[in-house]
């Protein structure tokens, strides 16, 4: 897989992809990453590639030339274009799934006030990660790549993905322990060292039951 990351900031992810799972999984060309600061596909002798909003109003507004010409640059039969987007569709791991099977994702990162809307042309996906304002759509790619680059086969053991929260039925993850079995007071489960599997595989769906009731009652809807 491809990803292919439009950004005027790409020193961002400087740390992203030189880290753990992700640097493996570039080093083990399971993904590449490609970073491009769409900056330098504007036609402004100044390099902008914002301007003040028609009707008024406050901020700077990603124009579009930059954007399109970068997009219809790199594009090809096989690319699929995100655009990072508060009012996009909430992203979930259904999505992340559907994403790690494409050959090359397109993500566009916003800044600023926001873009012009015309932008949203280019788009196959409007994606938001949640209900709230981020200065612009770095973090979020980060978070878009990390969880579908882990999807990717050979990138993690696929029984570590497949048992996540979300997965199964939409429940939370069960709760997971290790040695000291007394810490502090603070006991691991009895059954969890019994060495009965079926008992333990039991406890631990009742636990993610449990846990998604009390935190996250909203994904049992």
């Amino acid at each position: 897989m491809k990803i292919s990351i439009l950004t005027l900031f790409p020193e961002m992810f400087d740390g992203f992809i030189n880290t753990s799972i992700i640097k493996r999984a570039i080093e083990n060309k399971k993904v590449e990453i490609e970073l491009i600061n769409f900056r330098e596909y504007t036609n402004d002798p100044h390099g902008k590639v914002d301007d003040t909003p028609y009707g008024g109003g406050a901020g700077m507004v990603l124009s579009c030339q930059p954007i399109f010409d970068c997009v219809e640059k790199i594009k090809t039969k096989d690319s699929k274009v995100i655009l990072l987007t508060p009012s996009g569709k909430q992203y979930k791991q259904k999505m992340a799934y559907d994403l790690s099977n494409e050959k090359h994702l397109i993500i566009i990162c916003g800044h600023y006030e926001g873009f012009d809307d015309r932008i949203e042309s280019l788009a196959d996906y409007l994606i938001s990660i949640g209900d709230y304002v981020l200065t612009g759509g770095e973090v979020p790619s980060m978070v878009l790549a990390d969880s579908i680059i882990r999807l990717i086969p050979g990138v993690i053991n696929e029984r570590s993905h497949i048992e996540d929260s979300f997965n199964e039925n939409y429940l939370l993850d069960y709760p997971t322990y290790t040695k000291p079995d007394d810490f502090r007071g603070m006991k691991v489960p009895e059954v969890l060292l019994s060495g009965n599997h079926q008992k333990i595989n039991e406890w631990r769906y009742n636990e993610s039951v449990k846990r998604t009731k009390e935190r996250r009652p909203d994904l049992l809807d």
